[in-house]
């Protein structure tokens, strides 16, 4: 998804280039903006004819209509993502994607974080030295396009290696004897913990983006409906579960890294949430803290 920011002239550069670049898709993984740059970065390789260019993501803008779903309905499993939907696809400058650089000569966003993570002088200056590092870990990672630019989705990338062993480390969820889902919008990661004990997770996740942020603090699951569609796009929500008004967590056909935010939903990938839909039970509480970059 391109930012609302990139002037129509630069969008058309990019369209009239794509048949330029290597086949692909926009679609990416975690959800990780940066302010300023943002506006002139794009995805590193064009949409597939399932990615089209969007805008806004399908949520549910009010509160929704409670109704208990009948052994029909539930027995029907939301479709699957076409092949390719959560590819991992960096956003970089739109000259180094029309250029299709080997490696990129700019500084990225995340230039002084992802220089730290790799244990490189931290300066914050792009260098011959970092960019063949940071392309070495995207290719590692499969991140496209391998340029060696300190996007978010490298940086993301980093955050979640660096929490899969223990992603309260800072212990910014609380601990309970009962289950509880983490929410935490500084690193756009989910996970469940019951006690001390991770039991899903972490993945990465959108939230919301500015004027729409996914809500703070204690919330309690109050309805899950498996094949839900939005009232807002009248696209569909595939395995909701609400927690506040019509904030939920729910699979997305498309990309969930994008540099705008959901409105409001935690969008995940269709594999987390259906893995989420079957740890989840009704009335089980949820925990959001942090503050999504950019809003």
């Amino acid at each position: 998804m391109i930012s609302r920011r990139i002037a129509p002239r630069c969008l058309a550069v990019l369209l009239a280039a794509a048949t330029a670049l290597p086949v692909g898709t926009a679609a990416a993984d975690p959800a990780l903006p940066a302010p300023g740059p943002e506006a002139e970065l794009v995805p590193g390789i064009p949409p597939g004819p399932y990615q089209p260019w969007q805008i806004d993501t399908p949520d549910q803008a009010l509160p929704p209509r409670v109704y208990q779903p009948g052994a029909e309905e539930d027995a029907v499993e939301p479709r699957d993502a076409a092949a390719g939907t959560y590819e991992l696809v960096e956003l970089v400058p739109l000259g180094d994607a029309v250029a299709r650089v080997t490696c990129s000569k700019l500084t990225g966003p995340y230039q002084r974080q992802v220089e730290r993570w790799l244990k490189r002088k931290v300066d914050g200056k792009q260098s011959a030295g970092d960019c063949k590092a940071i392309r070495a870990f995207q290719v590692k990672q499969k991140i496209k396009p391998a340029i060696g630019f300190a996007g978010a989705v490298t940086w993301a990338r980093m955050q979640l290696i660096s929490a899969e062993k223990n992603p309260n480390a800072a212990k910014k969820c609380p601990v309970r004897s009962y289950r509880v889902a983490c929410v935490d919008l500084t690193r756009q990661l989910t996970w469940v913990q019951k006690g001390e004990k991770v039991v899903y997770g972490p993945v990465p996740m959108r939230s919301g983006r500015a004027g729409y942020r996914t809500r703070a603090g204690w919330h309690t699951v109050y309805w899950r409906h498996k094949n839900h569609v939005s009232t807002l796009y009248n696209q569909p929500m595939p395995y909701s579960q609400f927690f506040s008004g019509g904030q939920a967590f729910h699979a997305v056909y498309g990309s969930i890294f994008t540099t705008v935010g959901s409105m409001g939903c935690v969008n995940l990938r269709l594999s987390d949430a259906r893995a989420l839909w079957s740890v989840l039970k009704k009335d089980d509480r949820v925990y959001v803290w942090g503050r999504r970059p950019g809003t």
